[in-house]
């Protein structure tokens, strides 16, 4: 056996010293913590230079921002047309203008209609202060009947739902305290008038909306999850090893890794995020794999009746290279993640690279120490479940012709059900359907058609050039042209409103519903109605100051990203034909999501291939053997191909977070199969044959396989109950890897081995 490290021995004869140093790192980095803050916007999805962010900033700053809430109003008659609904229309927007930050509401109560009379153009709202009567909500519906800019924006098409819409002007920088405090603000607002009118529901949706639901869904986890995963780890790690004080140890270790983590994370200036609340629970579960190792085999020696001190020291001994080359291999992987598009992707892999190192050197210095302290675990002379890996290993070796092909069969066919994958990002879906906020765009979506939408930004070049007949013809065509594709539910177009002011300066004869025929005619009537408009309620929204570009914004129904960003293609291809001469910018957040996520898959291609490579060439280094390395290679892509195959099955949709699953777990599954083949090839050198290989591997680490797998599968199982379908999906794609990896390595893995060393059976040892 090999000789202890000196600095291994030196923590077991100053147990005391290791423990106060651990302490005092654990006080002087925490500190750190104090620096952190959470930011829950959709911003921190996106680089600063993203090009889509870019554009979309630009369309912020021409036009007026569009960041909004949105109050949905069902009455439950499903008919808007009504008394009390109209004065809720008409209260709740009054209303609406404190929610702080608010610079425009619309609804169908300040509407801005216009008419011609005898004195010329008349704008006014639709829906005034006690107009609940009949006859006025009989010439409500009527007015707005033609109008396409209103009905399917203000009040959906089967008039069973009305609209308000909210802008904020948020300021630049950390924005999620503000975005709270107008969640908090809006959902006061829809719980009083639920309360005043309880024949009608209220949902609220919108972009600040998804951000307080990123925030608040965030927060939920951090203060649930975590705790919880905590008890799980706790009481699993004393039923595994029978042992209230291994326990004990292993929560201090990881106690101290998290603080240790998250003070880094202060001091190096990351802020938490949807993703990033996630790390204490991923630094647990790693923390505790590398533990239960050292303590399962430190147990192990106990019952074959070694010393406390030296039972420990072999432990630790027999452990170090496994240790050492699964931690590595698992940080490698998860630095992988900074060839992610998505910074909180990156922060994630960089944060919990620094957790498995920490997790590494305390469970190879801290943990030994508080063992050497306590006294020795007392031990049946036979464990059960050390029977059972045993039996599990002869069935596996006296089966292994059998178990090989019936392998294979099912990888094959898991490999072929990956072809049914697809990229699918779609923002407002990253929410489960219990949370408040998807229920909301589940009832939007059923009423109005979705909540995902696309800002066309045309650009003349020119001041006043929107006013240019030939320009808003062709602004004119593109809105006409929207309206008729199969994705599109909604098209708001200035086009419409300068048609409308030329008929209601033609008397409201339908006939001049047209676009005028002359730059300064155009301009008249566009000065004309902006004179008329009240405080809020400016064009600023779809025209820029100088009157040089227009916006058009398409309401889409909730595509998935290669259809939206196929939807932006073809528009810009059609557009382009048509009016080679003017610029068209396409933005909105959902667009962002759908590039990013397309993005984000090519460039994990490579993080993947990069992770592939570097972990292999450690492991090949480490076994001193290019047939094992390549045999570790095969156990270790296997379970992602399982899994993905296995996803295909249920789902099919890939989202950012899954896009990074095989970087992320490569390095973790690494584990089993690189402690199975070290005491797999440690056998061999010792001139056993296959068969006595295969059951020494079983005997000495078949159970800490199992162990850790279990731990494992429980500590990212968490995960599974966040309402956050990033964190959920990663949680339950993860432990399918998992255990597709355990039994890969319990079935596969020894079976491939007989297979492949068959002719060596009685004499050769292991190349090294």
């Amino acid at each position: 056996m090999q000789t202890l490290p000196a600095w291994a021995r030196w923590c077991m004869e100053k147990p005391k010293t290791v423990i106060a140093l651990f302490l005092l790192a654990c006080v002087i980095t925490g500190f750190g913590a104090g620096n952190l803050y959470f930011r829950g916007d959709y911003k921190v999805f996106f680089e600063p230079d993203d090009p889509q962010k870019l554009a979309y900033e630009e369309m912020q700053n021409v036009f007026s921002k569009s960041e909004n809430v949105t109050f949905l109003i069902l009455p439950d008659s499903e008919n808007v047309y009504q008394p009390e609904t109209f004065e809720l229309i008409h209260a709740l927007t009054e209303d609406a203008w404190h929610i702080p930050m608010s610079n425009r509401v619309e609804s169908l109560s300040n509407y801005q209609y216009t008419f011609a009379d005898e004195e010329g153009l008349v704008v006014q709202d639709l829906i005034r202060k006690g107009q609940t009567d009949e006859a006025h909500i009989r010439w409500v519906r009527e007015v707005i009947e033609p109008i396409q800019n209103l009905r399917g924006r203000l009040i959906s098409d089967n008039e069973a739902m009305a609209v308000i819409n909210v802008t904020i002007q948020l300021p630049e920088g950390d924005q999620t305290p503000k975005i709270m405090k107008i969640g908090a603000f809006a959902r006061e607002l829809k719980e009083k008038y639920e309360t005043a009118y309880p024949e009608h529901k209220i949902y609220l949706s919108g972009i600040v909306t998804m951000n307080d639901a990123f925030a608040l869904t965030a927060q939920d986890d951090a203060s649930t999850l975590i705790p919880l995963m905590f008890i799980i780890i706790a009481v699993m790690i004393a039923l595994l090893t029978r042992s209230k004080a291994a326990s004990a140890v292993v929560l201090v270790v990881v106690g101290g890794t998290i603080v240790m983590t998250m003070g880094i994370a202060g001091w190096w200036g990351i802020f938490l995020s949807p993703s990033t609340v996630n790390v204490p629970t991923m630094v647990t579960t790693l923390a505790v794999a590398d533990c239960l190792h050292i303590i399962v085999t430190y147990r192990q020696k106990i019952q074959q009746g070694l010393a406390k001190e030296q039972a420990l020291a072999e432990s630790i001994v027999l452990n170090l290279k496994a240790v050492l080359l699964t931690s590595g291999t698992t940080a490698i992987g998860f630095l992988m993640l900074n060839f992610a598009e998505v910074p909180i992707l990156s922060h994630l892999g960089n944060l919990t690279a620094v957790g498995v190192v920490l997790a590494c050197i305390l469970s190879l210095t801290v943990l030994p120490a508080m063992l050497t302290l306590l006294p020795a675990p007392r031990v049946k002379e036979q464990n059960g479940d050390d029977t059972q890996v045993k039996k599990l290993g002869g069935w596996v070796i006296s089966n292994h012709r059998r178990i090989l092909p019936y392998s294979v069969i099912i990888l094959t066919v898991s490999l072929l059900f990956c072809l049914n994958n697809r990229l699918n990002d779609v923002a407002v879906e990253y929410f489960d359907l219990s949370s408040p906020f998807r229920q909301s765009v589940e009832i939007q979506k059923k009423y109005m058609g979705g909540m995902s939408n696309i800002d066309f930004a045309v650009y003349t070049g020119e001041p006043y050039g929107i006013n240019d007949p030939a320009v808003m013809k062709e602004v004119d065509a593109l809105a006409k042209w929207l309206r008729s594709q199969p994705e599109v539910k909604h098209v708001l177009s200035f086009a419409d409103i300068i048609k409308r002011l030329n008929m209601n300066m033609h008397d409201d004869d339908p006939a001049y519903f047209t676009l005028p025929e002359s730059k300064d005619l155009a301009a008249q009537y566009l000065l004309l109605y902006e004179m008329s408009l009240p405080y809020g309620l400016d064009l600023n929204n779809q025209i820029d100051i100088d009157k040089s570009g227009v916006r058009i914004i398409a309401v889409l129904e909730n595509l998935g990203s290669e259809e939206f960003t196929e939807f932006e293609a073809r528009t810009k291809r059609w557009f382009g034909k048509l009016a080679p001469e003017l610029r068209l910018e396409a933005a909105s957040p959902a667009l962002m999501f759908a590039h990013i996520g397309a993005r984000n898959m090519e460039s994990m291609v490579w993080g993947s291939v990069a992770a592939l490579v570097v972990i292999s060439l450690l492991i090949t280094l480490a076994l001193r053997s290019w047939r094992l390395g390549i045999v570790s290679l095969m156990a270790n892509l296997m379970p992602a191909g399982v899994g993905f195959g296995i996803w295909g099955m249920m789902s099919g949709e890939i989202n950012m977070a899954l896009s990074v699953e095989l970087s992320m777990t490569m390095g973790i599954i690494v584990d089993d199969s690189v402690h199975f083949l070290l005491k797999y090839q440690a056998a061999r050198k010792d001139n056993m044959n296959v068969r006595d290989s295969v059951e020494y591997a079983f005997r000495t680490v078949g159970r800490a396989m199992i162990t850790t797998t279990v731990v494992l599968a429980a500590g990212f199982g968490v995960l599974l109950l966040s309402d956050f379908r990033l964190n959920s999906d990663m949680g339950l794609m993860t432990n399918i890897i998992f255990i597709a990896a355990l039994f890969i390595d319990l079935l596969f893995l020894p079976s491939f081995l007989m297979w492949l060393d068959k002719d060596k059976n009685k004499t050769t040892r292991e190349a090294t």
